[in-house]
């Protein structure tokens, strides 16, 4: 018998997401896939086999809890069979009384699952953004650190289906456009660092997975706390929007979010195409270029120079290049804008000026 169809279904999301990452290492830069399988070599010498590079490494961030211990299990499976090493790093946020001894314990349970190298790491989180955003930026960090000093080729997160439909919501929330409702992407992160192989598999399976494994896990209490917002709408949003819907909400956003993401890359590359046509010879823009360009179009241009001149990408929201875009549609001689970061945008004759006040 083969494994429990959980098992079997986390395993294969890792799978595939290691045969990838070995397929981006094995290509050479700039040569597709197919093209450097085809390429035949000038010359050989044989005389002189090259020395075969070290195995890869690929870590997993898991916090003990059962999406990332399914997908820690997974990794520690499948990554023997395709000639990968296998990793592990938990970050002690060190906010709750014992936190350093849970991080003990994944350490633990992550070494008996035969990953290695694994470690802990303890990090200080801050305050800006709030507690949700503050943890999220410390905890990257830290992996981010972790992912150098080792050598990793890749470091993969435990975020599944059901994170995504979460992520999505909050993006309609924040009302801030289609990037926002596209969610997390399964590639992230300088050089694509950052991987996320259960996007497509539901929180439910990932639990299941670890009970058929006799795994234990770890429940956050902060994932059950109505004070955090992404809380909330775990056990009360979602629950009443299947409620009100039906069965099938979870899927549904989380296609939203790989279409969304589809449309908002394709109007990005548009964005840089335009933006050229749209640069004078001093660095400004013209504003007669970009009234002809759509609202999509223009107002992405708008934010990547806003973004290029000191303004922070996380403070930037849509009411602040609402009020720039009206600087180009709605002129009537009104004064500069102050955007975060002390950012000015101002129109000067027939050119928008985007720079530090």
């Amino acid at each position: 018998m083969g494994p429990h169809p959980a098992v079997a279904a986390i395993r294969l999301a890792v799978r595939r997401v290691l045969h990838d990452i070995l397929t981006e290492l094995n290509t050479p830069a700039g040569i597709p896939a197919t093209a450097a399988a085809a390429a035949t070599p000038v010359e050989r010498t044989p005389e002189r086999k090259p020395e075969r590079p070290p195995s890869p490494l690929v870590l997993v961030a898991c916090s003990g809890g059962a999406d990332s211990m399914a997908l820690a299990s997974a990794l520690a499976f499948e990554a023997p069979r395709l000639g990968v090493r296998a990793g592990g790093v938990t970050v002690d946020h060190g906010l709750q009384t014992g936190s350093d001894l849970r991080a003990e314990e994944v350490v633990l349970r992550l070494r008996e699952l035969g990953l290695d190298p694994v470690e802990s790491t303890a990090v200080s989180v801050g305050r800006a953004g709030g507690p949700e955003a503050a943890a999220r930026d410390a905890r990257y960090a830290a992996l981010d650190t972790a992912a150098t000093r080792h050598g990793a080729a890749a470091v993969l997160l435990g975020h599944t289906r059901d994170d995504q439909a979460e992520t999505v919501l909050l993006g309609l929330a924040r009302g801030s456009g289609i990037r926002s409702l596209s969610g997390m992407a399964a590639v992230s992160g300088a050089g694509g660092r950052y991987r996320r192989p259960f996007l497509q598999v539901d929180r439910q399976t990932a639990r299941k997975a670890c009970m058929v494994q006799s795994l234990p896990v770890w429940d956050d209490p902060h994932n059950a706390d109505p004070a955090y917002t992404r809380s909330r709408l775990r056990h009360e949003g979602l629950p009443a929007l299947e409620k009100a819907l039906g069965k099938g909400v979870v899927e549904a956003l989380a296609r939203t979010a790989q279409l969304s993401r589809d449309d908002a890359d394709a109007l990005d590359t548009w964005a840089r195409q335009a933006e050229a046509g749209v640069r004078d010879a001093t660095g400004g823009l013209e504003c007669a270029g970009l009234y002809a360009l759509p609202p999509a179009v223009r107002r992405r241009i708008l934010r990547r120079a806003a973004i290029e001149a000191g303004a922070p990408a996380g403070a930037l929201f849509a009411r602040h290049l609402e009020e720039v875009d009206r600087l180009i549609t709605g002129w009537r001689g009104q004064g500069a804008i102050n955007l975060p970061g002390k950012v000015v945008a101002r129109r000067q004759g027939g050119r928008l000026v985007i720079r530090q006040g």
